[in-house]
């Protein structure tokens, strides 16, 4: 079965008299364990596409399976708790707490999850050491570099084991040294954790990596290749 599944997903904004297609009737299906991304030009849908498929936004028409969830049948709250159990989001912005240590912010989706203290220490350092960054507990972002901030965002992504990430333009505010650290500690992730990827991106460092390239032009799916 798959993992993620979608039929006919349309997104559209009224803008003026005129309807905007944000995504326009994408049907695509994901298998666990997965290195996907979402490639194309800026408009072309691919963080429209993450919103539907990690809950954060609700399409205008068509449907969304998540791990066989329709997700137009939950609530706001059961949303909001899939998200949590299921899904982690890593952003280019890194979007990481300033005043909280690296610890302190790979251990917040376990407080929402209402882990206790032992169980959170032991996933946080272990999700932590999976990233390199298991002596920099007690930094805060402002004395990480760029690099290490988003390596945090990777920890705090996959310290609930989730079944999915969502990766939104990850390397974008990254060099290239940085950018390529950051695919392979993702791409060990993948292989052994088995968690599924999906990426938004018009990087080529990240084009690299993928198993399959989804390319989307004016929200419709216009190639879907896998790469042996």
């Amino acid at each position: 079965m798959a993992i993620i599944e979608t039929k006919d997903l349309t997104k559209t904004y009224r803008m003026g008299h005129a309807t905007i297609y944000a995504l326009n009737r994408v049907t695509l299906s994901f298998e666990k364990g997965e290195f996907a991304g979402l490639i194309g030009p800026s408009g072309s849908g691919k963080t429209t596409f993450l919103n539907m498929v990690g809950l954060l936004d609700r399409p205008t028409d068509g449907h969304v399976s998540v791990m066989g969830r329709d997700t137009g049948e939950l609530s706001s709250k059961e949303a909001a708790l899939f998200r949590r159990l299921h899904i982690g989001f890593i952003f280019q912005t890194f979007n990481l707490f300033p005043h909280y240590t690296a610890f302190e912010n790979v251990e917040f989706p376990l407080l929402l999850l209402k882990f206790d203290a032992r169980t959170r220490k032991r996933m946080v350092m272990e999700a932590l050491e999976m990233v390199g960054l298991a002596d920099r507990t007690k930094s805060r972002p402002s004395e990480l570099s760029g690099g290490e901030c988003q390596r945090v965002a990777i920890a705090r992504a996959i310290v609930k084991r989730p079944d999915i990430v969502l990766a939104d333009e990850p390397t974008a505010n990254l060099d290239a040294e940085n950018s390529y650290n950051i695919l392979e500690i993702m791409v060990r992730i993948n292989r052994e954790l088995k968690t599924t990827f999906i990426f938004a991106t018009h990087d080529e460092k990240v084009i690299k990596y993928l198993k399959r390239k989804i390319t989307l032009n004016d929200g419709k799916v216009v190639d879907d290749v896998v790469v042996q």
